[in-house]
C-alpha cells in the first residue's frame, strides 16, 4: 500500500463514489466532511459491484447467525492452497462451518466502503447473533486516513450495525499490527488505545485486540504474514492461514460465549 501525503486524501478518495457526507464541527460554525465517517460506493468497480450482489443473495438464502464484515484479511478466509499458508478454508470450516456464517470481507475496503455495504443492503432482512468487525488497515494507504479520522469510521460503522441490527452482539477487533511504516505503527496503536478506551462498556459490544498474537516481545512475529513470501516481497499485513487459525483460536472463548454454542477449535 503506497502512502501518499495529507495534499492527496481528497484526491485518493475522489475516485470512490460519495454517497453521503458526515458533516463534523470544526471551528467556529465550520464544517468539515471526515471521509472515513462518510459511506463511500466502489460500485464503479465490476468485481466489487458483483461481489456485493453475490453476498446480498448469499445473506437472502443463508439467514445467517454470524457474519463477518471487513477488507481482504477477512475475505481471505475463502482461500484455499496450496501453498499451505493460503489454505484458509481449513480454520474457517473447523470454526465456522456449522454456525450459519457470512463472510462479508472486501478486498481493498476502507472503514467508509464498509459503512457504504452495510447501508445498502448487507445487513437487510438478517438477523444474526453476532457480527465480527476487522476494517481500518487500508485507510492508512493511499486515502492516508490518520487514527482520529479512523476512529471516527469505525464509531459510524459500530452506531450503523446497532443501529440496524439492534439484537445482534458486535466482536470489535483492533486493527491489526503489521510493518509498512513507522507512521502506520503509531496509527494502528493510537486507534487500538481509542477502541478499547471508547468501547470498554458499551451495550452489545465487545472489543478484543489480536496484537499479542502476532508479536515477538516487541518486534512483530514476520513469520505470521504472507506479503514477505509474495514476488516481489510486500510490507508484513495480511496473516498467513496459520496467522488466521491463531487468531480464531483467540477468539474463539469470546465469541462461544457470545453465540451461546459449543467452544469450536
Amino acid at each position: 500500500m503506497n502512502i501518499l501525503s495529507r495534499r492527496s486524501t481528497l484526491r485518493g478518495a475522489a475516485a470512490f463514489t460519495l454517497a453521503a457526507a458526515a458533516p463534523l464541527a470544526a471551528g467556529f460554525g465550520a464544517t468539515r466532511t471526515v471521509l472515513a465517517a462518510a459511506p463511500i460506493s466502489r460500485m464503479d468497480l465490476p468485481w466489487w459491484r458483483k461481489r456485493h450482489e453475490e453476498k446480498l443473495k448469499e445473506l437472502a438464502d443463508t439467514q445467517p447467525t454470524l457474519i463477518f464484515l471487513g477488507d481482504s484479511i477477512t475475505e481471505n478466509w475463502e482461500k484455499s492452497g496450496p501453498p499451505d499458508w493460503q489454505e484458509f478454508q481449513q480454520a474457517w470450516k473447523r470454526f465456522y462451518g456449522d454456525r450459519k456464517a457470512v463472510n462479508l470481507g472486501f478486498k481493498g475496503d476502507t472503514t467508509a466502503s464498509l459503512l457504504w455495504r452495510i447501508r445498502n443492503g448487507e445487513v437487510a432482512n438478517i438477523k444474526p447473533k453476532v457480527a465480527v468487525v476487522l476494517i481500518g488497515a487500508n485507510n492508512f494507504g493511499r486515502v492516508h486516513w490518520d487514527a482520529e479520522e479512523t476512529v471516527q469510521g469505525i464509531d459510524a460503522i459500530i452506531g450503523e450495525l446497532r443501529k440496524r441490527l439492534p439484537d445482534t452482539k458486535i466482536l470489535l477487533l483492533g486493527v491489526l499490527p503489521s510493518d509498512r511504516s513507522p507512521w502506520v505503527t503509531e496509527q494502528t496503536a493510537t486507534i487500538n488505545k481509542a477502541l478499547a478506551r471508547n468501547y470498554k462498556s458499551v451495550p452489545m459490544v465487545t472489543y478484543l485486540d489480536l496484537t499479542p498474537i502476532f508479536m515477538k516481545g516487541n518486534t512483530l512475529n514476520r513469520s505470521l504474514f504472507y506479503d514477505p513470501l509474495l514476488s516481489p516481497p510486500e510490507a508484513p499485513l495480511h496473516p498467513t492461514a496459520q496467522g488466521q487459525a491463531l487468531m480464531s483460536q483467540t477468539m474463539e472463548p469470546v465469541l462461544s460465549a457470545m453465540l451461546g454454542d459449543r467452544p469450536h477449535g
